[in-house]
């Protein structure tokens, strides 16, 4: 019977192209299998197979959990029963017991057959899709085998992919039998149907079909910095050349267009901006708004944010149809951008500038004419004033050193002032915080800083919050919560 089983594996093993381990694998849950219909209960079975000889055993196993937890005797076994058998066992071992093992050949074919064909086909799975990823392709190309509930069944060669529903092109109407390309989107290995789910509508796919089209991108001679997508209606793409006899914006369009053409055709007609890329921010958002003229340009960095003054007659092109085109350039800067008129700017500026002017008034305890002083020369905070170069502040004509010191002096005192009221508040936000057994200071200050600022904010986090929170380790999580939630117990 060994010699028998051991040419069984040879032969499943050669026939379907998968590992021996594999094969004993199946084989091994497939006796473990027959083996439990001995029994009544549900029980463990575990199976071990010798690939050397064939021969094999069978056990009965239990887990070890601690004696108050017991909830099914069929699979657990409480750790003080386990310790009279080995007093070495801990919690999640397993105890076993060997069984006599059933006959292979009095299994029957069709008991044995369902558990090893699934398995094996699971690993032949795992291989076409391992050599598949091994080839590092990014995109697939293939014929749709079927449609289920609106999404697309491809096969490309021994693989066959998912193209979701919602991973299409707007208004795109694919058919069984349509050649299909579309970019490997993400990898799923628990499904049970296509493990490599496609997407048509993200960037990297217009990034990849260019790669296609423009041979410079592949030869290293231009870069695709940045890409941005309205999929079916417009993209744009940032393109930077390494070489400067190229020309990077024409070289992506082609003669007469032919390049661009090709992927917008890919794209159902998806037009395509392509934009020349810059390091400069502010110049990058001017090339990326484009047709439309930008008159005035303001960054803030702490927002990662940028105003756009742009002329009235200039606006309606700038924000686009639906907004698309502001949309799509603050996408591919990775900026926040704000679209206004001469008219809206200089309101907002003015505004801007009283709001400063009252703060300087108040907490220097200036009049106006020293305030609006400050706001001409581009001082918008306190600390700018207590803080900058003080060859600076002596460079302004209308203040001589003394006021320009006591400025500096008074912006300091009140920014002092701030932090200590600051830290007070905060040690009397985490007051309640701090009696939860095992806290500290800096994950109490983390968490009022998020809004939890009671015992009972904390009792109401699952450990996954807080862990997200804090990025303490989960079991100092699950401590803290327990901590918090003893009093509802008490």
């Amino acid at each position: 019977m060994s010699r028998e089983l051991l040419l069984l594996v040879d032969a499943l093993a050669r026939e379907k192209n998968v590992d021996k381990a594999i094969v004993f694998g199946a084989l091994e849950l497939a006796l473990a299998s027959a083996t439990k219909k001995r029994f009544r209960d549900d029980v463990e079975v575990r199976v071990m197979i010798d690939p050397a000889t064939g021969d094999y055993k069978s056990f009965r196993r239990w887990q070890v959990v601690p004696d108050e937890v017991v909830e099914s005797p069929a699979h657990q076994i409480p750790l003080s029963e386990a310790q009279k058998r080995d007093s070495g066992i801990k919690i999640d071992d397993y105890v076993e017991e060997p069984l006599a093992p059933v006959e292979f050949g009095r299994i029957g074919a069709q008991t044995a057959k369902q558990v090893i064909v699934q398995k094996i086909r699971d690993a032949e799975r795992e291989q076409i899709l391992n050599d598949f990823l091994m080839r590092k392709e990014h995109l697939v190309t293939g014929v749709i085998k079927r449609m289920e509930r609106g999404n697309a069944i491809i096969e490309s060669g021994r693989v066959e992919a998912l193209l979701p529903r919602d991973q299409m092109i707007p208004k795109e109407n694919l058919r069984i039998g349509d050649r299909a390309r579309a970019y490997l989107w993400k990898i799923d290995r628990v499904s049970r149907g296509p493990q490599l789910i496609l997407s048509r509508i993200t960037p990297e796919f217009l990034i990849k079909l260019f790669e296609i089209e423009v041979p410079e991108l592949e030869d290293g001679l231009l870069e695709i910095k940045a890409a941005a997508r309205d999929p079916g209606s417009r993209a744009k793409i940032a393109v930077k050349s390494n070489d400067q006899r190229i020309d990077p914006i024409g070289t992506c369009v082609g003669m007469r267009g032919s390049r661009v053409q090709a992927v917008t055709s890919e794209l159902a007609g998806e037009r395509i901006d392509i934009v020349l890329w810059s390091p400069d921010p502010a110049q990058f958002v001017i090339n990326a708004l484009a047709p439309a003229e930008v008159n005035k340009i303001t960054v803030d960095e702490e927002k990662h944010s940028m105003d756009i003054v742009v002329d009235e007659e200039q606006l309606a092109q700038s924000i686009g149809r639906s907004g698309q085109n502001v949309r799509l350039a603050s996408e591919l800067a990775g900026w926040d951008l704000n679209i206004m008129t001469i008219e809206e700017s200089n309101k907002k500026s003015e505004e801007e500038s009283t709001r400063v002017r009252q703060l300087f008034m108040e907490k220097l305890d200036v009049d106006e004419e020293v305030a609006d002083i400050l706001v001409q020369e581009g001082f918008n905070t306190l600390e700018e004033v207590a803080y900058v170069p003080v060859n600076e502040m002596l460079e302004i004509e209308a203040l001589d050193e003394d006021t320009v010191n006591e400025l500096r002096a008074r912006a300091r005192n009140t920014l002092l002032t701030q932090a200590i009221a600051s830290e007070e508040k905060v040690e009397h936000d985490i007051e309640d915080l701090m009696k939860v057994e095992g806290m500290d200071h800096q994950t109490a200050r983390l968490l009022a800083s998020k809004g939890i600022i009671t015992q009972d904010d904390l009792a109401d986090l699952a450990a996954d919050d807080l862990i997200d929170m804090t990025e303490i380790d989960a079991e100092k999580a699950k401590q803290l919560i327990m901590a918090a939630r003893a009093p509802w117990f008490a």
